[in-house]
């Protein structure tokens, strides 16, 4: 008789656990390892737990390949990315790759270190090859202008426009906008002056139009944009400006870095926020609460842009039907010390 495969152990003489050695631990049946081992959700927790301890405790890894000829897919997705160090990319890429290994997907990330019209089309072309059975792109609007993307691959463009023939997903930009002038406004003061993001990136653009748009409903003095790159030193460079400014009593920043750069301009020209100058951000880093003083802001929720998107390429997948009509997620504005009634009337 064989000898019986001791749980934490391999013999280097037979083969690696199976699925019936880790059904026999779990006390469960072949099917319902098989089920946990496809990322299905029709198991019990308690089950499921148990299941996954047991192929912990033998070692057992599911043979992906093996599962693909099967099924005729990989559990596995590809995500395009392109400026890794930004703070909106970094948090879509963690939300994205939680909600895909909760849903039993493994996430392939393909990084674009050169965002050229050539090297796009590569990188899109190439999918073909991977192993992979859908792509989520996380790449700026203006980038994808002059390039074909994927036709024969299940794909979902986060944080664009409208004009792709594929599933969008996004934070609310508009919506956010509108609340940050708004409160402002609703403050007493007379305008919004604003700091937008790069005048190519789809966000920045949403957002400034949305702050453009409800002065003008209110008929109210818009006054001149100063362009940043979400970045912290580009804000200080606006903050310098607007510092100078004795009109300027409200701040609008498209992102919380660059009104931080602007916090740190105005201690600096000893205009006190909010006595003298209120400021709003957006983004709601996990920082803004511990700026000086307290930061009010726009909460974006990458944790929910995050699960619609794999949501929407898992429905791609396993239907083969997408939705044109965008994905868009709402907004919350966070209230905090930055923000006052005009002290007086400029």
């Amino acid at each position: 008789m064989a000898a019986e495969l001791k749980p934490g152990t391999r013999d280097r003489g037979r083969r690696g656990p199976s699925m019936l050695d880790v059904a026999r631990l779990a006390g469960v049946s072949g099917q319902t390892v098989s089920r946990v081992s496809n990322g299905h959700d029709n198991v019990d927790a308690a089950t499921r737990e148990r299941v996954l301890a047991a192929m912990r405790e033998l070692g057992y890894r599911p043979n992906r390949a093996a599962r693909a000829l099967r099924t005729g897919q990989f559990r596995s997705i590809a995500v395009i990315v392109f400026e890794l160090s930004s703070f909106g990319t970094t948090r879509s890429l963690d939300a994205i790759a939680t909600a895909a290994t909760a849903r039993g997907y493994a996430v392939n990330l393909i990084p674009v270190l050169s965002a050229t019209e050539e090297r796009l089309s590569e990188t899109f072309a190439g999918l073909d090859h991977q192993a992979v059975d859908g792509a989520v792109i996380l790449i700026e609007a203006h980038l994808l202008d002059e390039v074909r993307l994927p036709e024969t691959l299940p794909t979902v463009v986060v944080d664009s426009s409208a004009l792709f023939d594929y599933p969008i997903v996004d934070t609310d930009q508009a919506q956010g906008a509108r609340q940050a002038t708004e409160h402002l406004l609703d403050l007493g003061h007379r305008t919004v002056w604003h700091v937008s993001g790069p005048t190519e990136s789809y966000s920045a653009i949403r957002r400034r139009a949305s702050w453009e748009e409800t002065l003008t409903e209110r008929g109210l003095e818009v006054p001149p944009v100063l362009a940043g790159d979400w970045s912290v030193d580009s804000g200080y460079t606006a903050g310098l400006e607007l510092a100078r400014n004795d009109e300027v009593t409200a701040v609008f920043a498209a992102n919380d870095q660059m009104a931080l750069g602007v916090l740190h301009a105005l201690h600096e020209h000893g205009r006190e926020v909010p006595g003298d100058v209120s400021v709003v951000g957006f983004d709601d880093m996990d920082e803004s609460a511990h700026f000086w003083p307290p930061l009010t802001t726009v909460r974006q929720s990458f944790v929910e842009v995050g699960e619609a998107t794999v949501d929407a390429l898992i429905h791609e997948i396993q239907s083969g039907e997408h939705h044109r009509e965008p994905v868009r997620i709402g907004t919350q504005l966070v209230v905090r010390d930055s923000t006052a009634a005009p002290r007086s009337t400029p």
